[in-house]
């Protein structure tokens, strides 16, 4: 997609009511969705995080980025995911840690960020996590410096291929819960993109796309 076309979309999307729990569900494998539903929410007390999913031109084409994450001892090793971190108490708000993350992790300064929309937060059972999206736009082209501890790849994806249907798959894979299960994902640069990070990514291509039914070019 033309970045002059999506910054028509733009003036439109506070106007867009989020799909939320309707867009998630759309990614999360069958047996998590059980889980879910067993779950008593009022008696967690899970970390907090934020995330940006960031929109930039690049030759003149809209993309949008996801890192690589760093193979570490943990439940998200080596996963594919928004720039993003965990809320600190300097913090003023989730989207100040997700400004704040993006610059460490990829090297963009939040002056160079304007924040267009929070999507629906979510919660990640593995790491008691709950998960604070928000929709981002650098307007003009950005050079990326990932930090070599946190980040192993950045991955450029055009929105013109995220907004295809061509991308989303069902995977085998192996997860916290089972040693082989069929998760639907989003296959993106011959990675497997699935849990948090495709159910963030389903909302936002509802949106977009609802958008896009609504006005032309």
């Amino acid at each position: 997609m033309d970045f002059q076309d999506f910054l028509q979309i733009v003036p439109h999307l506070d106007a867009v009511n989020l799909p939320g729990e309707v867009a998630h569900n759309i990614m999360v494998p069958s047996q998590r969705l059980e889980i879910f539903k067993k779950m008593d929410f009022a008696q967690i007390t899970p970390k907090n995080a934020g995330v940006m999913m960031l929109v930039y031109p690049k030759e003149g084409e809209t993309h949008l980025v996801l890192i690589v994450r760093n193979s570490y001892k943990g439940v998200h090793s080596s996963q594919i995911a928004f720039p993003g971190g965990k809320y600190e108490k300097e913090d003023v708000n989730f989207m100040q840690t997700a400004l704040r993350e993006t610059c460490e992790e990829i090297g963009i300064h939040r002056d160079k960020i304007e924040v267009l929309k929070a999507f629906t937060n979510l919660y990640i059972l593995p790491s008691n996590f709950m998960v604070y999206p928000f929709l981002g736009i650098c307007r003009d082209e950005i050079v990326f410096n990932p930090d070599p501890i946190e980040v192993a790849g950045i991955i450029e994806l055009p929105l013109a291929s995220f907004l295809s249907d061509s991308i989303v798959i069902n995977a085998e894979m192996t997860t916290s819960y089972s040693d082989s299960i069929v998760v639907p994902a989003f296959k993106i640069d011959g990675h497997i993109v699935w849990g948090a990070t495709a159910m963030m990514l389903s909302e936002l291509k509802i949106v977009l796309n609802s958008v896009l039914e609504k006005i032309s070019f």
